[in-house]
């Protein structure tokens, strides 16, 4: 089998959060988390877990059961490693410890390819920031992504900082 390969960036990307973006506060019930994310955004929730898409662009929320310490030497061992295998020619690009106002985290920095689109079959080279938190036995992985060179830091730095344990 063929290992899938990186695709170019776009030069004028797609995919920027407009800055004038409302954001709405989002509660897991089930989950015990919450966060602020981009209003309008198209919402998916399964369980414990939810994802919010715009076109090219999106947030998740995973929830899974964790024994493992949360330190970048720990996730580069195995979250990362479990992201490389199993997204679409996957590219690690930084795993570190990270201090957020809910508290500590891990942050992994990758790019990927989206899926095809089904129509063309078109992929797209995406940025991603997978935000890491423990909390009483369970992992947190919140999950950003857009087109690779969008400009969305500030969108993205207001998602991540708003997670919160409830």
């Amino acid at each position: 089998m063929t290992k899938e390969q990186p695709v170019a960036p776009e030069v004028n990307p797609p995919g920027d959060i407009p800055d004038s973006q409302a954001f709405v506060a989002y509660t897991s019930a089930i989950g015990h988390y919450r966060l602020d994310v981009p209003e309008g955004w198209a919402r998916q929730e399964t369980g414990t877990d939810v994802s919010f898409i715009d076109k090219l662009d999106g947030v998740s929320v995973t929830v899974t059961d964790t024994t493992t310490p949360l330190t970048a030497d720990a996730v580069r061992t195995h979250e990362a490693a479990q992201v490389e295998q199993s997204g679409r020619a996957v590219q690690i690009v930084d795993v570190k410890d990270v201090q957020m106002p809910n508290g500590n985290g891990v942050l992994i920095q990758y790019t990927s390819n989206s899926e095809p689109d089904p129509t063309t079959g078109k992929q797209v080279r995406l940025e991603n920031s997978a935000y890491l938190f423990v909390h009483s036995g369970k992992l947190a992985t919140v999950r950003l992504w857009a087109p690779q060179g969008a400009d969305n830091v500030d969108q993205w730095q207001r998602m991540s900082q708003s997670f919160g344990w409830s």
